[in-house]
């Protein structure tokens, strides 16, 4: 592709070179045409010395060449000037015979035009004078008669400069061609290395042409398009990675219940001999894992649904501040039964929000059940309402142990949970704050962590006013 631009430009600087070749030769027979028109039609040519010329130079009408400004002068075979009308570059009334030869001489060099005639019967030459207003000295003359040897040493030099010329121009013809090629195709190289990097799974791979032109944009609409493949690739492995994460998640939690319950069935198959107070035992261990195993697994279901294009609300125009007094009510009995305090600042307003009451209460409901299972006893527990712009911001804090560190930015990614070691007595499903944000959100809304909060765990739910 690179080399078929290239010769594309070297073709069309060839054209070029060719017209130029033609128009110069069109020149060169305008420039002789022009020299020919202009003389032509000059004043000097209107009124030359041989029009105006007498025997007795006393008798010469100067008055014409005077009008137009120019000048008439004789000079006398003494090289007196006994004749002087109009403008006058001689200035003097009595030349020696080297002035006037030097005078004859150096007139062409000078930026005035003089017709100069003799005439023999009054034995005067008269000078005729006029300003050079543009002098063309550019002519083609070829005289059949002249002498052989000059003719071929003139013909010699015309082909050599020619020559010269012509070579020149195709030299510079094909080197502007390549370097203007350059200008593409380097910019087309980059890019093209760029791509088969890309291609080659390289995605931090950027072009930097250092050009301000269209390759400009299109560089920057490159990069822009490998960054978003960069991030789509990187959103993509991080996604693979939570799915397996995900798995072994799943597999781990319902693994141990189920190991659980098929031990203690095969102990209450197998030991004949079983007290009632070990068959209770068997029997509760293989009831605990069991709810356990289904809470998970209600819990997974939930939130599949929540994933699915299926899964609608049943949102309703719900006052929110007499709601929550609702919600933060019945939170009171399971918080002083784990010994738990708590504060409510809900402020007597009307803000009316639209929610699903129930799917919203799962919210307060995930976010008491970590509260309790991760806090002493002791733990004081703040429910606060307020308004923000077009927002109610809820505000569900506590002064307990806290998020880890480490945790913050996947704390609301399913089966994350402060306990890293997933005991079954610690820690729950790791699906709460999963099931709570996707709640928050279907409404509209969103529920984060406020990361500025020091003292224990604070968690924002905002939702639009109506």
């Amino acid at each position: 592709m690179i080399k078929k631009i290239s010769n594309q430009f070297l073709s069309s600087y060839l054209f070029v070179f060719l017209l130029t070749t033609m128009v110069t030769t069109l020149a060169v027979v305008l420039l002789s045409f022009a020299s020919g028109l202009i003389e032509g039609r000059l004043v000097k040519e209107r009124y030359p010395a041989r029009a105006i010329i007498k025997e007795d130079y006393t008798q010469i009408d100067a008055s014409a060449v005077v009008k137009n400004g120019g000048g008439v002068q004789v000079v006398n075979k003494d090289y007196q000037v006994v004749y002087s009308q109009g403008l006058d570059t001689i200035g003097k009334s009595q030349l020696s015979a080297e002035e006037f030869t030097a005078f004859l001489m150096e007139s062409s060099d000078k930026p005035y035009h003089y017709d100069i005639v003799y005439q023999p019967q009054g034995e005067y030459w008269l000078i005729v004078t006029f300003p050079t207003s543009i002098r063309l000295s550019f002519s083609v003359v070829h005289n059949p008669a002249a002498v052989p040897d000059d003719m071929a040493m003139a013909s010699k030099v015309i082909a050599a400069i020619s020559l010269i010329y012509l070579t020149i121009l195709a030299l510079l013809a094909s080197g502007y061609s390549r370097f203007m090629a350059a200008q593409i195709t380097e910019p087309l190289h980059q890019l093209s290395e760029g791509t088969r990097l890309l291609r080659a799974g390289d995605y931090s791979a950027r072009v930097d042409l250092k050009l301000k032109n269209e390759f400009a944009n299109l560089q920057e609409t490159f990069n822009d398009m490998a960054a978003r493949i960069e991030q789509e690739m990187t959103l993509r492995k991080k996604s693979e990675n939570d799915r397996r994460r995900l798995i072994l998640d799943i597999s781990h939690d319902l693994k141990n219940p189920l190991a659980s319950i098929q031990g203690y069935t095969e102990l209450c198959m197998k030991k004949k001999d079983l007290s009632e107070q070990e068959r209770r035992e068997y029997l509760q261990a293989i009831y605990q894992n069991s709810h356990r195993a289904n809470l998970l697994l209600a819990d997974l279901f939930e939130l599949s649904q929540m994933d699915s294009p299926q899964f609608l609300l049943k949102p309703v125009e719900t006052e929110v501040c007499e709601y929550l007094r609702q919600i933060c009510g019945a939170l009171i009995p399971p918080l002083e039964q784990a010994g738990f305090q708590y504060e409510f600042d809900i402020p007597e307003k009307n803000i009316l929000v639209r929610l699903d009451p129930p799917r919203f209460s799962r919210i307060f409901q995930n976010l008491t059940d970590n509260a309790v299972r991760y806090n002493r006893p002791g733990t004081v527990i703040s429910v606060s309402l307020r308004e923000e712009n077009t927002d109610v911001v809820i505000c569900f804090a506590d002064d307990g142990c806290g998020i880890p560190n480490h945790l913050v930015e996947d704390i609301f990614k399913p089966f994350v949970r402060v306990d890293d070691a997933r005991n079954s007595k610690t820690g729950g499903s790791g699906l709460g704050l999963a099931i709570a944000k996707k709640i928050a959100r279907a409404h509209q809304g969103d529920l984060t962590l406020d990361i500025k909060y020091n003292n224990g765990s604070a968690f924002m739910i905002r939702i639009p006013k109506i």
